[in-house]
């Protein structure tokens, strides 16, 4: 697939879900991060369903920090690496009091510094609770651009990251991460992916190729 017929594709996913807002339910920055941290590897249906009680015991990076880590555990086991996320939670929290009073960086570097923080959630953060452009990369958007073959197999979601914000206007970005994580649940799935119906779609089919075939 070509530059030019990438952005064509990457423009229609965005319009596909114009105006997509967040699928994980957070109300703050602090709510944002803890959210986005525990999404790794767990679906944003289930993280949902354990943050109303988590935010309710610990609404404050300052109560959290304080918080048993086996007390935050109870209220997460139900998601992957509950025990990992459980530990980083009360690290960042601690972070987040001892460096920033207890605020969330407004800032990429600040952000990554923080335990269980890396560049996707990094810059989720930074676009959910800043409105900073930014183009996050999870397992959905890597398997779209692997799978058009707009990058090489092994490119990181770093790279990815860096090769859709040059490839696409940064008034698109915030949106275009939310379309494409949609576009990767509803139809680009790992198991089963198709293009929706309509020529206006089917033009970009023989692009594509599952990974792994």
């Amino acid at each position: 697939m070509t530059k030019t017929l990438a952005r064509e594709f990457f423009t229609q996913v965005s319009d596909y879900y114009l105006d997509a807002t967040p699928t994980l339910n957070a109300r703050n920055p602090f709510e944002i991060v803890v959210a986005v941290s525990l999404s790794a590897q767990t679906t944003d249906v289930a993280v949902n369903a354990v943050t109303p009680k988590l935010f309710a015991q610990f609404p404050t990076a300052e109560a959290m920090s304080q918080a048993n880590v086996t007390d935050i555990e109870n209220l997460i086991d139900r998601l992957g690496l509950y025990k990992n996320k459980a530990k980083h939670l009360k690290q960042m929290s601690t972070q987040l009091v001892t460096n920033y009073h207890g605020q969330v960086p407004d800032d990429f570097a600040a952000l990554t510094s923080l335990a269980g923080v890396g560049q996707k959630t990094a810059t989720v953060v930074l676009s959910d609770a800043f409105n900073h452009p930014g183009i996050a990369v999870d397992t959905h958007v890597t398997r779209i651009v692997k799978g058009f073959g707009l990058v090489k197999q092994t490119a990181t979601p770093a790279a990815i990251q860096e090769f859709l914000e040059d490839l696409m206007p940064e008034d698109m970005w915030i949106n275009l991460h939310r379309s494409l994580i949609r576009f990767g649940r509803q139809w680009l799935t790992a198991r089963a992916p198709q293009l929706p119906p309509g020529e206006q779609w089917q033009r970009f089919a023989d692009y594509y190729r599952p990974l792994g075939h």
